[in-house]
């Protein structure tokens, strides 16, 4: 079994500088304990995790730590370019920094920046995931020989994720989610908190990356308009292994440019002001070009009259930046005038604000890191395969039983589903390991996992055991597994795709790129020489594309247009993007914010939209949240109960066998709800939270996923929480509501009516009604949609649909179903959501 899908495998080896300081041989057991700390002899790793310790004596001196990684830090690739990187940012405002993986640039450019003399607030890191931010800021609170986060008032290192905030009034490097720098632009549009921020894998070009690119080219530009602008300079570093250099450096140095441009043309505008007051015209003298719904947007000036928006000066509005919605003509562009009264500032000539910088020495540096982590083999597969479940199992235990300890190995698969199910296959194939063999200790690491679960996988394992991490690509970047020196690439992951047309979003197993491909394999060769085994043929991989689509092109735009009209962008359709979407996109996008109340008819972000953009949830989910808090709250904890549901995939077990589906059904029977999923889902957190025997094995009865409803529960308390603190629920001591803990498992008939109420206003757009032949068709464009099998309306007649997902697989399904009836949808549309 151990050789079978790698028989005549083809071996690759990939020569590359390493440091001679051992890690050459691969018996030898280079992972030692470091005063406490996971680190290793001849390639210390700037991203472990690590784990505390107590000697003897009590805690270990932070100081003496610090000092003895101190070595281990001069050791990395990138300690011999720290001046350089200082220098860079000295004499720029922007840096592409690209090094090879396991340069230490997560660790060290942070602390390297801390010496400038022009770095006097905070030092923000974003990174893709919580897990990532949280280790890496354990890492650098260690290497600077101070406590972490809230753990102590002086503690100078410290991360923010979601619903978990670890910092002090001291901190001076902070690690965080990109979701949470978002979420601070809320709050300071000018970041004044922070000297630098530095943007790390960016390769991956999520819609977070993209959207906090656009407003920091907006910052550090002068693109930005507003008063309250920072006094010093924002310093900006964008930082990945396998990045595109030259387009990031395109992207800001374009936004310099149309600063100097507009600089020149005003200079020109004010020297013709000179010699005609002509000059000092509006936006536009045709009544035909004037926007819908505007009125005069004069305003007087030392008695003068001067038009607002000197900014589109001779400029035409385009009639395009108006679209029209039941006969309503909507603004994609609104009149900045009504939305921000103090824009622009008008007591200098032209409008001209005090932000637009001379830009002499504003430019754009690139640095490049030379040196990566230990030299990695490649072996692919002679032939394509079409289980790369099976062949994964099959080569974890080739390496197992054909490569030496130490040396765990770390499995990318494509989600919660193929983990979990590869997890079960190893297990019981490892009962029948002969008793000399070392024992294995599998480990699952994917997103819908608590943190604390998270964080098994970086324990080392104990005796004479290896780990078996099985993970999806959230440990492709960003973070090292200490110990990991074999990787299986599977070569696979799932991708969302939202098709504008439909609505419909297509969740599908898809081959990574090549970017990918090379993040993965590097996670094998971070602490000690490694080995990939890619699950596919070396023509496969030549076949791959260079780079991933960005996410800004492939979803629904809606949560990023909500993002931007939160923090004061009007004009969407000219935000700096560098992959900018089709306009089409952007238009539903804004139709669907519209409809969800979220924003007016002018375009301008509503009151609902500000509450809506506070809460880190889908802006439909958001939607349901605040209407729950309308008239005292009175069911917003049985939503946020359902809302905490949705947030876990696949929380009730599809058994293998018609049996056991059979039993898992008659099981779930006191759960059932007749309305659909989601009172199904209130039933369900319900009775979970009401068990105080063993919920592991309520769960295991009933075939529910006690690590979902685990994560289902964590989730609920900090949406609690977090309304609580938008005051959306009052304080827990004063709550009026059912603590259903403790509380009836049934709600009548009028309450549950009410909830389903309250996600037609955030679904109503997500509804479908029963035709005559049987089939069910979407109220929105008519097209056909089947009743998911997961769902317990499935094979159920009822007058109409309502669905939380419209999901593509091998055919058009509605997942999440609730029945509901056809003048609850007119009432929903009635409503006022247009306001």
């Amino acid at each position: 079994m151990a050789s079978e899908p790698f028989r005549g495998q083809k071996r690759k080896r990939e020569h590359h500088h390493h440091h001679s300081k051992g890690g050459t041989n691969p018996h030898v057991n280079v992972i030692q304990k470091l005063d406490g700390k996971i680190t290793t002899q001849g390639g210390p790793q700037s991203k472990s995790t690590l784990q505390e310790s107590h000697s003897k004596g009590g805690r270990i001196n932070q100081r003496e730590k610090a000092k003895s990684l101190q070595a281990v830090r001069e050791q990395l690739p990138i300690w011999r370019s720290r001046k350089d990187i200082r220098e860079a940012l000295d004499q720029n405002d922007v840096l592409i920094l690209s090094g090879e993986t396991g340069s230490g640039k997560s660790t060290q450019v942070p602390q390297f920046l801390l010496e400038s003399q022009w770095c006097k607030g905070q030092i923000a890191i974003t990174q893709p995931r919580r897990v990532a931010a949280i280790s890496l800021a354990r890492r650098v609170a260690a290497e600077m020989g101070t406590t972490l986060g809230s753990s102590s008032p002086a503690s100078r290192v410290g991360y923010s994720v979601r619903f978990d905030n670890s910092t002090s009034p001291a901190m001076r490097v902070k690690y965080l989610t990109e979701g949470m720098l978002l979420q601070e632009l809320l709050r300071d549009p000018w970041l004044k908190n922070y000297s630098i921020v530095v943007v790390d894998e960016v390769h991956e070009r999520s819609i977070n990356v993209d959207l906090i690119l656009g407003f920091l080219r907006r910052i550090v530009t002068g693109e930005a308009q507003g008063e309250g602008k920072r006094e010093k300079r924002l310093k900006v570093v964008i930082m990945s292994a396998t990045v595109d250099v030259e387009s990031f450096v395109e992207f800001f140095q374009t936004g310099f440019r149309k600063i100097e441009e507009q600089q020149k043309q005003e200079a020109a505008d004010e020297e013709e002001d000179n010699y005609s007051e002509s000059s000092w015209s509006g936006i536009s003298t045709s009544e035909d070009e004037k926007a819908p719904l505007q009125k005069d947007n004069s305003i007087p000036v030392n008695g003068n009259v001067t038009k607002a928006l000197l900014r589109f000066k001779n400029k035409p509005r385009d009639k395009s930046d108006y679209i029209t919605i039941n006969g309503k003509v909507i603004n994609l562009v609104p009149d900045r005038s009504k939305s921000q009264q103090k824009e622009p500032c008008l007591g200098q000539p032209n409008g001209q604000n005090e932000e637009y910088r001379t830009l002499d020495t504003k430019h754009v540096a690139t640095c490049f890191i030379k040196g990566r982590q230990y030299p990695v083999q490649v072996f692919y597969m002679p032939e394509p395969t079409n289980d790369f479940l099976e062949s994964s199992l099959t080569a974890v235990f080739q390496i197992h039983y054909g490569e030496p300890l130490p040396g765990d190995i770390l499995v990318f698969l494509t989600g919660q589903d193929t983990v979990e199910a590869l997890q079960k296959s190893v297990e019981d194939h490892a009962t029948g390991m002969a008793p000399e063999m070392p024992k294995i200790l599998v480990l699952p690491l994917f997103a819908a996992l608590s943190p604390a679960q998270q964080a098994q996988v970086f324990l080392p394992a104990h005796g004479y055991t290896r780990k078996v991490i099985l993970a999806t690509n959230i440990a492709e970047t960003s973070l090292t597994i200490p110990g990991i020196r074999y990787v299986i690439d599977t070569g696979k992951a799932k991708a969302k795709h939202f098709h504008n047309g439909l609505g419909l979003e297509s969740l599908l197993v898809k081959t990574i790129s090549q970017s990918s491909a090379i993040q993965r394999k590097g996670r094998a060769g971070r602490e000690m020489p490694g080995k990939c085994w890619r699950l596919y043929t070396e023509q496969g991989y030549q076949e791959m594309e260079k780079t991933g689509q960005p996410e800004i092109l492939r979803c629904d735009l809606s949560s990023a247009l909500l993002v931007m009209k939160a923090r004061g962008v009007d004009d969407v359709i000219n935000f700096p993007l560098m992959n900018p979407p089709r306009r089409d996109g952007i238009e539903n996008g804004l139709l669907h914010l519209l409809t969800l109340g979220a924003l007016t008819e002018r375009g301008v972000i509503s009151s609902i939209g500000i509450q809506m953009s506070r809460l880190p949830l889908l802006p439909s989910l958001a939607r349901v949240i605040v209407e729950g808090a309308r008239n005292d709250g009175e069911y917003l904890l049985e939503i946020i109960d359902i809302v905490a549901a949705l947030t876990v995939e696949n929380l009730f077990l599809n058994p293998a066998t018609e049996e056991k589906r059979e039993e898992a059904d008659t099981a779930r029977a006191e759960l059932t709800r007749r309305q659909g999923d989601l009172l199904t889902f209130l039933a369900t957190v319900r009775s979970y939270a009401a068990e105080n025997a063993n919920r592991k094995a309520w769960t295991e009865k009933r075939y529910i996923s006690h690590r979902g409803m685990q994560n289902v529960m964590n989730v609920r308390k900090q949406l609690r929480s977090l309304c609580q603190q938008q005051k959306l629920l009052p304080p827990s001591s004063s709550l009026k509501f059912h603590d259903y803990d403790e509380g009836p498992l049934n709600v009548s008939e009028d309450i549950s009516t009410s909830i389903l109420k309250c996600f037609l206003k955030g679904f109503h757009a997500n509804t479908a009604r029963l035709m005559p032949d049987g089939s069910y068709k979407t109220f929105v464009g008519n097209h056909a949609v089947a009743i998911h099998p997961s769902s317990v309306l499935f094979g159920k007649k009822v007058e109409a649909l309502m669905f939380v997902q419209f999901v593509f697989t091998n055919k058009s399904y509605a997942r999440g179903v609730s029945a509901v009836q056809l003048n609850w949808i007119g009432d929903a549309l009635d409503g006022g959501e247009i306001a």
